[in-house]
């Protein structure tokens, strides 16, 4: 994997966290088709740009949810 590819899959992600106010890492990979480290991957650039909020699911502690950050 490559920051080209991370990158593509970055932008795969930032368009299914567009559709929805807040998601879960396992309904983006259900979303993207992309796989665990594929996924962690584009949240790292992602957050590293600050496009991204991520939090913990208060139902499920072993489940991430994340937003996209909104401009002001």
């Amino acid at each position: 994997m490559n920051t080209e590819v991370i990158g593509t899959n970055a932008g795969s992600v930032w368009v299914a966290l567009s559709t929805a106010e807040t998601l879960g890492v396992k309904q983006i990979k259900k979303i993207t088709k992309l796989k665990d480290k594929e996924v962690y991957a584009a949240l790292g650039w992602l957050a590293r740009e600050n496009k991204i909020v991520l939090a913990a699911d208060p139902e499920d502690e072993k489940e991430l949810l994340v937003s996209l950050v909104q401009d002001k």
